[in-house]
């Protein structure tokens, strides 16, 4: 899931071949054997992109959508024309993995995956470990958050698994620089970190597409979190690190994202999204002049409120993701007083 922020771009930057974007719950042919379907989300980004490509015995859908009554009787009119026999989900996050076990149910399709994204699938799902709400809830306690919004964050638990109420019992995995024959092509998998545990794009290097999921997006930023699990990670740098990876094919790859519309211009993104977050980072050091909390630092990041839970979520997540790559980098130091954490230059 992502916390959305428009940028301002032309068209000599990146366009979009073909025009409007399909109209949510409905189908459009792309290029040959490809399939563009768009599925309504119960969020406040209201779909994702579901794409259904030609295998040797039926389909082969990338992501599946969230749990809900508006995406099921979508998935139920599409597989009137699209017999489903296996299904890619790109990671856990429950718009991209909530209907695999009930897709699996109805279908039979058999599910491919990275083995961190099924593992940490099935952690959210169950809420084992620092992978619960009231483990995400400590964190944020931790970085400077007030109990009334502590309390409305508390009310998340039991989203995960609305959502995405259970997940096939077998998973083929997918592994960094593997590949995988979906009908007549080859797609290379291409592992990306930092929005999520292990996520993977699809990469078919003769037919120049590149299946992105939530790594690279047209018009809105991928959300960057620190989470409980891992409460001193750097996400920010893993995600700059993973998208370097795609400088590596053509500029002129037609790109598939999980949201938006597709898009070609890759390079002029990645310098968008490079440039974004190096400004971001001097902005934060900026203001840690003075001991600051995570708290403290997200209007400097963000300009809407933290009244909804997700807004109020992915905000935190990403602050600490800011303030925890420049401790890295040697320009912050970590203070902790009181079971309060702050950050302050050096």
């Amino acid at each position: 899931m992502l916390f959305f922020r428009k940028f301002f771009r032309t068209m000599s930057e990146i366009t979009y071949p073909f025009g409007k974007t399909v109209p949510t719950g409905n189908q459009a042919i792309i290029v040959p054997d490809f399939v563009w379907l768009r599925m309504p989300l119960p969020y406040v980004l209201n779909h994702v992109n579901i794409w259904l490509l030609k295998d040797s015995d039926g389909w082969c859908a990338v992501d599946t959508g969230a749990t809900c009554a508006a995406g099921q009787q979508v998935w139920e009119n599409c597989l009137r024309t699209y017999r489903l026999v296996r299904q890619v989900v790109t990671h856990a996050h429950p718009d991209h993995a909530g209907m695999a076990g009930w897709l699996e149910k109805k279908t039979g399709a058999s599910l491919w995956m990275t083995h961190g994204g099924y593992l940490s699938a099935l952690a959210r799902l169950n809420q084992w470990g620092n992978y619960s709400v009231g483990a995400m809830v400590h964190l944020f306690r931790m970085h400077g958050l007030d109990e009334t919004r502590l309390d409305m964050l508390a009310s998340y638990e039991g989203a995960y698994r609305r959502d995405c109420p259970f997940l096939p019992a077998t998973f083929h995995g997918l592994r960094d620089g593997g590949h995988v024959v979906i009908g007549d092509d080859v797609w290379e998998v291409i592992a990306g970190y930092g929005h999520a545990v292990e996520h993977a794009s699809l990469y078919c290097a003769e037919r120049k597409l590149l299946v992105a999921g939530d790594m690279l997006l047209p018009s809105i930023i991928t959300n960057i979190p620190v989470t409980a699990v891992n409460p001193e990670d750097d996400p920010l740098q893993d995600f700059l690190d993973s998208i370097q990876r795609y400088r590596n094919l053509p500029d002129d790859v037609l790109v598939l994202p999980a949201h938006g519309r597709p898009f070609t211009g890759i390079r002029a993104r990645l310098d968008f999204l490079e440039n974004y977050h190096r400004s971001r980072i001097g902005k934060v050091l900026s203001v840690c002049s003075i001991a600051c909390t995570a708290r403290d630092i997200v209007p400097v990041l963000f300009e809407k409120g933290m009244d909804e839970v997700h807004q109020c979520m992915f905000a935190m997540g990403e602050s600490i993701a800011y303030l925890n790559h420049l401790e890295k980098q040697g320009k912050l130091a970590r203070q902790e007083r009181g079971g309060v954490i702050r950050f302050v230059r050096i």
